[in-house]
């Protein structure tokens, strides 16, 4: 009686001990799947708070990061919000309208950084389509954010950084940059 008694006691200790043990994949994944999730139904306020924007701003700027003012660095933060939101959300809820399914993978940690795959089952009318996508989160002030997601190998920050701010950048340092996204900024809030 008394080792069924332990048995049964050891048991509930595991039963109620498995969602803490659960509990850091959860902080990792959770950020990933509010972003998808509020993205796919509009929510994009909710989706950007669970951006790491502080290491996306060093990322795409690089040593200019430290060369901005406070100032720069915020309205910098809040311009790349609200054009990712404009350009970038759109396009994924479209792609969205044929969700059959997402599935994520246990996360890979290292340290402060966590890398999240996850695997998008479009079934198009067209097309039924499979992407793979892995998402790098980093932990910002306590909280695990998502810094940035890679298609097919390629990602995302590298191509902006690449393709339009160091170019940007190179033409006139951080007020031309920061002008040149106020103005795109003002153009999509017209439309």
């Amino acid at each position: 009686m008394h080792a069924r008694l332990r048995t049964l006691s050891l048991l509930a200790t595991l039963t109620l001990a498995l969602p803490a043990l659960a509990a850091p994949n959860e902080a990792m994944t959770k950020p990933v799947k509010t972003v998808v999730q509020s993205v796919r139904y509009s929510k994009d306020d909710m989706a950007l708070k669970q951006l790491a924007n502080e290491e996306q701003g060093r990322f795409l700027l690089g040593e200019d990061w430290a060369k901005g003012t406070d100032a720069q660095r915020k309205e910098f933060i809040q311009l790349f919000n609200n054009l990712f939101s404009k350009i970038a959300f759109p396009k994924v809820r479209d792609n969205f309208k044929n969700l059959e399914s997402i599935t994520y993978a246990d996360p890979s940690v290292e340290g402060e950084k966590a890398s999240v795959k996850s695997t998008v089952v479009i079934n198009h009318p067209m097309k039924k389509q499979e992407m793979k996508l892995q998402y790098s989160v980093v932990k910002e002030a306590g909280a695990w954010k998502v810094l940035d997601v890679s298609v097919l190998g390629d990602s995302m920050l590298t191509g902006i950084r690449d393709d339009q701010v160091r170019p940007i950048l190179k033409q006139g340092g951080w007020e031309h940059l920061l002008d040149l996204m106020r103005k795109k900024d003002a153009e999509l809030s017209k439309k």
